[in-house]
Protein backbone atom coordinates (compact mmCIF):
# COMPACT_ATOMS: atom_id res chain seq x y z
CA UNK A 1 0.00 0.00 0.00
CA UNK A 2 1.47 3.41 -1.00
CA UNK A 3 1.89 6.29 1.47
CA UNK A 4 -0.91 8.46 0.01
CA UNK A 5 -3.47 5.66 0.18
CA UNK A 6 -2.49 4.82 3.73
CA UNK A 7 -2.82 8.49 4.72
CA UNK A 8 -6.33 8.68 3.18
CA UNK A 9 -7.47 5.54 5.02
CA UNK A 10 -6.13 6.77 8.33
CA UNK A 11 -7.77 10.18 7.82
CA UNK A 12 -11.09 8.55 6.97
CA UNK A 13 -10.89 6.39 10.08
CA UNK A 14 -10.12 9.45 12.22
CA UNK A 15 -13.09 11.37 10.81
CA UNK A 16 -15.39 8.37 11.33
CA UNK A 17 -14.24 8.05 14.94
CA UNK A 18 -14.78 11.76 15.56
CA UNK A 19 -18.31 11.59 14.20
CA UNK A 20 -19.10 8.46 16.18
CA UNK A 21 -19.50 6.35 13.05
CA UNK A 22 -18.76 2.63 13.41
CA UNK A 23 -18.36 0.01 10.73
CA UNK A 24 -19.91 -3.46 11.11
CA UNK A 25 -17.43 -6.18 12.01
CA UNK A 26 -16.84 -8.94 9.51
CA UNK A 27 -19.33 -11.77 10.03
CA UNK A 28 -17.93 -14.72 11.97
CA UNK A 29 -17.56 -17.88 9.88
CA UNK A 30 -20.15 -20.60 10.20
CA UNK A 31 -18.43 -23.47 12.00
CA UNK A 32 -19.29 -27.07 11.17
CA UNK A 33 -18.07 -30.29 12.79
CA UNK A 34 -16.66 -33.38 11.08
CA UNK A 35 -16.23 -36.68 12.92
CA UNK A 36 -13.32 -38.95 12.00
CA UNK A 37 -12.44 -42.12 13.91
CA UNK A 38 -8.90 -42.52 12.58
CA UNK A 39 -5.74 -40.87 14.00
CA UNK A 40 -4.05 -37.85 12.42
CA UNK A 41 -1.51 -39.98 10.52
CA UNK A 42 -4.15 -41.95 8.60
CA UNK A 43 -4.65 -40.86 4.95
CA UNK A 44 -8.40 -40.46 5.48
CA UNK A 45 -7.77 -37.98 8.28
CA UNK A 46 -5.24 -36.13 6.15
CA UNK A 47 -7.88 -36.00 3.40
CA UNK A 48 -10.49 -34.66 5.81
CA UNK A 49 -8.08 -31.87 6.77
CA UNK A 50 -7.78 -31.18 3.05
CA UNK A 51 -11.57 -31.13 2.73
CA UNK A 52 -11.80 -28.56 5.53
CA UNK A 53 -9.15 -26.43 3.83
CA UNK A 54 -10.99 -26.62 0.49
CA UNK A 55 -14.32 -25.64 2.06
CA UNK A 56 -12.75 -22.61 3.70
CA UNK A 57 -11.11 -21.58 0.42
CA UNK A 58 -14.19 -22.14 -1.74
CA UNK A 59 -16.47 -20.21 0.64
CA UNK A 60 -14.00 -17.34 1.12
CA UNK A 61 -13.72 -18.19 4.79
CA UNK A 62 -17.48 -18.02 5.37
CA UNK A 63 -17.65 -21.70 6.39
CA UNK A 64 -15.08 -23.40 8.59
CA UNK A 65 -14.97 -27.15 9.16
CA UNK A 66 -13.47 -28.42 12.42
CA UNK A 67 -12.18 -31.99 12.06
CA UNK A 68 -12.35 -34.13 15.20
CA UNK A 69 -10.02 -37.10 14.65
CA UNK A 70 -9.31 -40.23 16.74
CA UNK A 71 -13.00 -40.83 17.54
CA UNK A 72 -13.25 -37.77 19.79
CA UNK A 73 -16.93 -37.45 18.81
CA UNK A 74 -17.57 -41.20 19.03
CA UNK A 75 -17.11 -44.35 17.00
CA UNK A 76 -18.64 -44.75 13.54
CA UNK A 77 -22.11 -46.06 14.54
CA UNK A 78 -22.53 -43.09 16.88
CA UNK A 79 -21.27 -40.50 14.42
CA UNK A 80 -23.55 -41.76 11.64
CA UNK A 81 -26.49 -41.32 14.01
CA UNK A 82 -25.24 -37.87 15.02
CA UNK A 83 -25.02 -36.86 11.35
CA UNK A 84 -28.52 -38.17 10.68
CA UNK A 85 -29.91 -36.20 13.62
CA UNK A 86 -27.99 -33.06 12.69
CA UNK A 87 -26.01 -33.00 15.94
CA UNK A 88 -22.93 -32.77 13.69
CA UNK A 89 -22.71 -31.83 10.04
CA UNK A 90 -20.24 -34.42 8.69
CA UNK A 91 -19.12 -37.98 9.43
CA UNK A 92 -16.35 -39.78 7.59
CA UNK A 93 -17.15 -43.46 7.93
CA UNK A 94 -16.65 -46.88 6.37
CA UNK A 95 -19.44 -48.23 4.19
CA UNK A 96 -19.59 -51.45 6.23
CA UNK A 97 -21.15 -49.54 9.12
CA UNK A 98 -23.29 -47.33 6.87
CA UNK A 99 -24.94 -50.49 5.52
CA UNK A 100 -26.63 -50.90 8.92
CA UNK A 101 -28.54 -47.69 8.21
CA UNK A 102 -28.97 -47.84 4.42
CA UNK A 103 -29.16 -51.43 3.15
CA UNK A 104 -28.33 -50.44 -0.45
CA UNK A 105 -24.77 -49.62 0.68
CA UNK A 106 -24.31 -53.22 1.76
CA UNK A 107 -23.58 -54.50 -1.73
CA UNK A 108 -20.24 -52.66 -1.64
CA UNK A 109 -19.29 -54.52 1.53
CA UNK A 110 -19.71 -58.07 0.21
CA UNK A 111 -16.52 -60.14 0.02
CA UNK A 112 -14.62 -60.13 -3.27
CA UNK A 113 -17.24 -57.94 -4.99
CA UNK A 114 -14.69 -55.79 -6.85
CA UNK A 115 -12.11 -57.16 -9.27
CA UNK A 116 -9.59 -54.40 -8.55
CA UNK A 117 -9.43 -50.73 -7.59
CA UNK A 118 -10.17 -49.49 -11.12
CA UNK A 119 -13.30 -51.65 -11.27
CA UNK A 120 -14.33 -50.41 -7.82
CA UNK A 121 -14.34 -46.74 -8.74
CA UNK A 122 -15.97 -47.30 -12.12
CA UNK A 123 -18.86 -48.78 -10.13
CA UNK A 124 -18.85 -46.16 -7.36
CA UNK A 125 -18.51 -43.15 -9.68
CA UNK A 126 -21.11 -44.49 -12.09
CA UNK A 127 -24.84 -45.08 -12.12
CA UNK A 128 -24.74 -47.73 -9.38
CA UNK A 129 -22.99 -45.35 -7.01
CA UNK A 130 -25.48 -42.60 -7.80
CA UNK A 131 -28.42 -44.90 -7.06
CA UNK A 132 -26.94 -45.75 -3.67
CA UNK A 133 -26.45 -42.02 -3.03
CA UNK A 134 -30.18 -41.51 -3.68
CA UNK A 135 -31.01 -44.17 -1.09
CA UNK A 136 -28.77 -42.40 1.43
CA UNK A 137 -30.61 -39.13 0.90
CA UNK A 138 -33.89 -40.82 1.83
CA UNK A 139 -32.30 -41.42 5.23
CA UNK A 140 -31.22 -37.81 5.62
CA UNK A 141 -27.61 -38.21 4.50
CA UNK A 142 -25.74 -36.82 1.50
CA UNK A 143 -22.67 -38.68 0.26
CA UNK A 144 -20.01 -36.13 -0.67
CA UNK A 145 -17.52 -38.67 -1.97
CA UNK A 146 -16.47 -42.32 -2.16
CA UNK A 147 -12.93 -42.91 -0.93
CA UNK A 148 -10.43 -45.75 -0.90
CA UNK A 149 -10.25 -47.69 2.35
CA UNK A 150 -7.79 -50.32 1.19
CA UNK A 151 -8.29 -54.07 1.00
CA UNK A 152 -8.93 -55.78 4.30
CA UNK A 153 -7.03 -58.86 5.43
CA UNK A 154 -6.70 -60.78 8.69
CA UNK A 155 -4.09 -60.23 11.40
CA UNK A 156 -3.65 -62.29 14.54
CA UNK A 157 -1.86 -62.54 17.87
CA UNK A 158 1.05 -64.85 18.66
CA UNK A 159 0.17 -68.53 18.34
CA UNK A 160 -2.88 -67.84 16.17
CA UNK A 161 -1.30 -67.36 12.75
CA UNK A 162 -3.50 -67.95 9.69
CA UNK A 163 -1.74 -69.81 6.87
CA UNK A 164 -4.77 -71.48 5.31
CA UNK A 165 -8.56 -71.55 5.47
CA UNK A 166 -8.35 -74.40 8.00
CA UNK A 167 -6.56 -72.06 10.42
CA UNK A 168 -9.68 -69.87 10.61
CA UNK A 169 -11.56 -72.57 12.51
CA UNK A 170 -12.72 -71.40 15.93
CA UNK A 171 -10.71 -68.19 16.01
CA UNK A 172 -12.36 -65.16 17.60
CA UNK A 173 -12.10 -62.44 14.97
CA UNK A 174 -13.14 -58.84 15.56
CA UNK A 175 -15.42 -57.49 12.87
CA UNK A 176 -17.27 -54.27 12.38
CA UNK A 177 -20.79 -54.53 13.81
CA UNK A 178 -22.54 -55.29 10.51
CA UNK A 179 -24.54 -58.37 9.34
CA UNK A 180 -22.50 -59.04 6.19
CA UNK A 181 -19.15 -58.92 8.00
CA UNK A 182 -20.50 -61.20 10.74
CA UNK A 183 -21.89 -63.71 8.22
CA UNK A 184 -18.63 -63.73 6.25
CA UNK A 185 -16.60 -64.69 9.34
CA UNK A 186 -19.04 -67.48 10.17
CA UNK A 187 -18.74 -68.92 6.66
CA UNK A 188 -14.95 -68.90 7.01
CA UNK A 189 -15.29 -71.06 10.13
CA UNK A 190 -14.30 -68.44 12.68
CA UNK A 191 -16.25 -66.79 15.50
CA UNK A 192 -17.25 -63.19 14.71
CA UNK A 193 -16.73 -60.76 17.58
CA UNK A 194 -18.28 -57.38 16.80
CA UNK A 195 -16.78 -54.43 18.65
CA UNK A 196 -15.98 -50.78 18.10
CA UNK A 197 -12.63 -49.91 16.58
CA UNK A 198 -11.33 -48.16 19.68
CA UNK A 199 -11.60 -51.37 21.72
CA UNK A 200 -9.58 -53.60 19.38
CA UNK A 201 -6.03 -52.91 20.62
CA UNK A 202 -6.77 -53.86 24.22
CA UNK A 203 -8.85 -56.86 23.12
CA UNK A 204 -5.91 -58.17 21.08
CA UNK A 205 -3.42 -57.41 23.84
CA UNK A 206 -5.48 -59.24 26.47
CA UNK A 207 -6.36 -62.17 24.22
CA UNK A 208 -10.09 -61.47 24.34
CA UNK A 209 -9.93 -61.86 20.56
CA UNK A 210 -7.47 -63.84 18.44
CA UNK A 211 -7.40 -61.41 15.54
CA UNK A 212 -9.02 -58.68 13.53
CA UNK A 213 -9.09 -57.52 9.92
CA UNK A 214 -8.19 -54.30 8.20
CA UNK A 215 -5.96 -52.73 5.56
CA UNK A 216 -2.26 -52.06 6.16
CA UNK A 217 -2.74 -48.34 6.87
CA UNK A 218 -5.21 -48.88 9.70
CA UNK A 219 -3.20 -51.85 10.98
CA UNK A 220 -0.12 -49.65 11.35
CA UNK A 221 -1.62 -46.28 12.35
CA UNK A 222 -3.70 -47.97 15.07
CA UNK A 223 -0.54 -49.79 16.30
CA UNK A 224 -2.40 -53.12 16.12
CA UNK A 225 0.80 -54.63 14.69
CA UNK A 226 2.35 -54.30 18.14
CA UNK A 227 -0.06 -56.85 19.63
CA UNK A 228 -1.01 -58.85 16.51
CA UNK A 229 2.22 -59.31 14.52
CA UNK A 230 0.92 -61.87 11.98
CA UNK A 231 -0.75 -60.49 8.85
CA UNK A 232 -2.39 -62.77 6.25
CA UNK A 233 -3.06 -61.23 2.85
CA UNK A 234 -6.37 -62.69 1.73
CA UNK A 235 -7.93 -59.32 0.68
CA UNK A 236 -11.46 -60.43 1.49
CA UNK A 237 -13.12 -57.01 1.60
CA UNK A 238 -12.59 -53.72 -0.21
CA UNK A 239 -15.41 -51.51 1.08
CA UNK A 240 -15.16 -47.81 0.26
CA UNK A 241 -15.05 -45.06 2.85
CA UNK A 242 -17.63 -42.26 2.61
CA UNK A 243 -17.94 -38.64 3.66
CA UNK A 244 -21.54 -38.08 4.74
CA UNK A 245 -23.33 -34.80 5.49
CA UNK A 246 -26.67 -34.13 7.11
CA UNK A 247 -29.10 -33.44 4.25
CA UNK A 248 -31.01 -30.65 5.99
CA UNK A 249 -27.82 -28.87 7.04
CA UNK A 250 -26.66 -28.84 3.42
CA UNK A 251 -30.05 -27.70 2.11
CA UNK A 252 -30.08 -24.79 4.58
CA UNK A 253 -26.99 -23.27 2.98
CA UNK A 254 -26.99 -20.86 0.05
CA UNK A 255 -26.74 -22.48 -3.40
CA UNK A 256 -23.21 -21.08 -3.67
CA UNK A 257 -22.12 -22.68 -0.41
CA UNK A 258 -23.84 -25.97 -1.26
CA UNK A 259 -21.90 -26.11 -4.52
CA UNK A 260 -18.66 -25.27 -2.71
CA UNK A 261 -19.08 -28.11 -0.21
CA UNK A 262 -19.96 -30.63 -2.93
CA UNK A 263 -16.94 -29.58 -5.00
CA UNK A 264 -14.68 -29.81 -1.94
CA UNK A 265 -16.03 -33.31 -1.21
CA UNK A 266 -15.29 -34.57 -4.73
CA UNK A 267 -11.81 -33.06 -4.75
CA UNK A 268 -10.98 -34.41 -1.30
CA UNK A 269 -12.17 -37.90 -2.32
CA UNK A 270 -9.89 -37.98 -5.36
CA UNK A 271 -7.04 -36.64 -3.21
CA UNK A 272 -7.65 -39.38 -0.65
CA UNK A 273 -7.73 -42.25 -3.13
CA UNK A 274 -4.18 -41.63 -4.32
CA UNK A 275 -2.99 -40.92 -0.79
CA UNK A 276 -4.46 -44.19 0.52
CA UNK A 277 -2.91 -46.34 -2.21
CA UNK A 278 0.51 -44.86 -1.46
CA UNK A 279 -0.19 -45.03 2.25
CA UNK A 280 -0.87 -48.77 2.14
CA UNK A 281 2.38 -49.36 0.29
CA UNK A 282 4.31 -47.41 2.91
CA UNK A 283 2.43 -49.00 5.81
CA UNK A 284 3.31 -52.48 4.56
CA UNK A 285 6.99 -51.51 4.50
CA UNK A 286 6.71 -50.19 8.07
CA UNK A 287 5.01 -53.39 9.20
CA UNK A 288 7.79 -55.53 7.71
CA UNK A 289 10.43 -53.29 9.29
CA UNK A 290 8.70 -53.73 12.65
CA UNK A 291 8.99 -57.51 12.37
CA UNK A 292 5.48 -58.38 11.25
CA UNK A 293 5.24 -61.82 9.63
CA UNK A 294 3.27 -61.53 6.39
CA UNK A 295 1.63 -64.56 4.82
CA UNK A 296 0.59 -64.33 1.17
CA UNK A 297 -1.74 -67.11 0.13
CA UNK A 298 -4.05 -68.25 -2.63
CA UNK A 299 -7.42 -66.92 -1.48
CA UNK A 300 -9.43 -69.24 -3.74
CA UNK A 301 -10.53 -71.46 -0.80
CA UNK A 302 -11.66 -68.33 1.05
CA UNK A 303 -13.65 -67.18 -1.98
CA UNK A 304 -15.31 -70.57 -2.27
CA UNK A 305 -16.15 -70.65 1.42
CA UNK A 306 -18.03 -67.34 1.34
CA UNK A 307 -19.96 -67.86 -1.94
CA UNK A 308 -23.03 -68.81 0.08
CA UNK A 309 -23.23 -65.25 1.41
CA UNK A 310 -24.63 -64.02 -1.89
CA UNK A 311 -27.67 -66.26 -1.50
CA UNK A 312 -28.24 -64.94 2.02
CA UNK A 313 -28.70 -61.41 0.69
CA UNK A 314 -30.98 -61.89 -2.35
CA UNK A 315 -31.78 -58.16 -2.39
CA UNK A 316 -28.39 -57.62 -4.03
CA UNK A 317 -28.79 -60.15 -6.87
CA UNK A 318 -29.60 -57.65 -9.62
CA UNK A 319 -27.04 -55.03 -8.63
CA UNK A 320 -24.34 -57.68 -8.25
CA UNK A 321 -24.98 -58.72 -11.84
CA UNK A 322 -24.60 -55.08 -12.93
CA UNK A 323 -21.39 -54.70 -10.90
CA UNK A 324 -19.98 -57.79 -12.56
CA UNK A 325 -20.86 -56.41 -16.00
CA UNK A 326 -19.21 -53.03 -15.32
CA UNK A 327 -16.12 -52.60 -17.48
Amino acid sequence: MNRDKMFRLCAAAAVAAALGVSYPAAAAPQVMRLAENQPETNPVTVAMRQFAKLVEQKTNGEIKVDVYASAVLGQEPETIEQAQLGAIEFARVNSVVVANVVKEVGVFTLPYVFRDIDHKFKVLDGEIGRQVDAALEKQGLVNLGYMEAGSRSFYTIKGKQIKSLADMAGKKIRVQPAPIAIQMIKLLGATPTPMNYGEVYSALESGVIDGAENDYVSYVTSAHFEVAPFYTEDNHLSPPAMLLMNKDKLAALSPKHQAAIKEAGKEAAVFERDLMVKGNEEAKKKAIAAGVVITTLDNTPFREAVKEIYTKFPEYTDVLKRIGETR
